[in-house]
């Protein structure tokens, strides 16, 4: 079942305004990208064919930019992906490109083997010394997420929770498991100490977003396929899905819908929420648990893409303001780190010069800490800045008592 909102439908709407071109982070920092209202919608619309597809398509990150600035709603950005996907139909992966695209698939390799975790980190920062990731096609100026040496779904397991009463569900995500835990910890802390007991559903995949990213679109959509059918199980439970990353949120709420058009994506975006996005419902209520001690530090926020475009505010500076937190955006833009895009050798000065303004402004020091809900984002600000950021539901979790 398909229905208008598919991305492929709203290429129509598109008025040639060039409000997207003026806003692509990308197209700021290189010239060679001609943008994405030709990647995108005109190619979508006109059914170019393979032979034909745009030869700058490589430049675009997802960020979704070109989609918030659309007037006419035209989901620019999945149109993208949509014609990315078609063009690797017909060209190789790069080695690169299925490393970055497959973490939870590397995630699981290192798990099996014994101190996997230690000896993985050990190769990295070997592959990064020795240049061997650059000739992969990698950043070699890049660290690589180093993995926690206990992923967050065995620590779950010792977390002790009231059981009974309320229930959520947690969607994990592949960064928040695989290195850093400590976040999915602030989460089930602060949703116990709202009265919620935290599931973990094992059945879960990788949400997808570096698999369409990469063009690996069938892939996705097996995943996609997987993880609405647990949602709607827990849908029909009443149980809701929460996840703290917003990539993770962004792609079960919306872009699953917006690429793959089956009725069902939409009914399980109805049963999913971003982390601050259901504690401020809860506030909304009168549930929310104000226990808290006084926040009081300066805290810069920077805002993460994929956040923005959920248009569902900032619930997070919210929140954290209402128990006394001094929040200020970051107002810098993409930090142009877009998931994996800048992991890739030949796109990372990209991503650099993308998010230089943002470094900028980290570095001016004039908080207590940085904050973002996401970690890519938060991997990108340390690299460019020095300065390491955490999740605002650390934050938070560490006012409770």
């Amino acid at each position: 079942m398909s229905d208008k909102t598919q991305a492929i439908f709203t290429g129509d709407r598109c008025l040639s305004c060039t409000s997207c071109m003026a806003n692509c982070p990308v197209m700021a920092a290189i010239k060679d990208y001609r943008g994405p209202k030709l990647v995108g919608p005109a190619h979508g619309r006109m059914h170019f064919s393979q032979e034909d597809i745009e030869a700058t398509l490589e430049f675009c990150s997802n960020c979704k930019s070109c989609d918030r600035a659309c007037p006419s709603g035209v989901a620019v950005s999945t149109l993208n992906m949509l014609q990315r996907a078609e063009y690797y139909k017909t060209h190789p992966h790069t080695q690169a490109e299925d490393m970055i695209a497959h973490g939870e698939r590397a995630g699981k390799m290192v798990r099996m083997m014994p101190f996997g975790a230690t000896f993985a980190n050990i190769g990295m920062e070997f592959g990064k010394t020795l240049g061997i990731f650059s000739k992969l096609g990698l950043a070699g100026e890049r660290d690589m997420p180093a993995y926690a040496s206990t992923p967050f779904k065995d620590l779950y397991s010792r977390i002790k929770q009231t059981a009974g009463g309320k229930k959520i569900v947690m969607f994990t995500g592949c960064f928040i498991n695989d290195n850093e835990p400590q976040v999915g910890e602030a989460f089930v802390k602060v949703m116990n100490a709202n009265g919620y007991e935290v599931l973990i559903d094992k059945g879960f995949n990788c949400c997808g977003s570096p698999l369409v990213v990469t063009g690996y679109l069938d892939e996705a959509k097996q995943h996609a396929d997987n993880n609405a059918d647990r949602i709607l199980e827990w849908k029909k439970k009443g149980i809701p899905v929460v996840t703290p990353c917003t990539s993770c949120s962004l792609m079960l709420k919306e872009e699953y819908h917006e690429l793959f058009a089956e009725h069902k994506f939409h009914e399980a975006a109805e049963n999913v929420y971003d982390a601050f996005e259901f504690l401020e419902i809860l506030q909304e209520r009168g549930e929310f648990n104000d226990n808290v001690k006084p926040i009081s530090q300066k805290l810069l926020y920077h805002v993460p893409c994929h956040l923005k475009c959920q248009a569902i505010g900032l619930p997070a500076a919210n929140i954290l303001e209402e128990f006394g937190a001094n929040v200020q955006t970051a107002d810098a833009g993409c930090c142009g780190i877009s998931g994996n895009y800048g992991f890739r050798k030949d796109k990372y000065d990209i991503s650099m010069k993308i998010g230089a303004k943002l470094f900028e402004r980290v570095k001016r020091k004039d908080f207590d800490k940085v904050i973002s809900d996401c970690g890519t984002c938060r991997m990108q600000i340390h690299h460019g800045s020095g300065i390491k950021p955490c999740h605002p539901i650390e934050i938070l979790a560490a006012a409770y008592q």
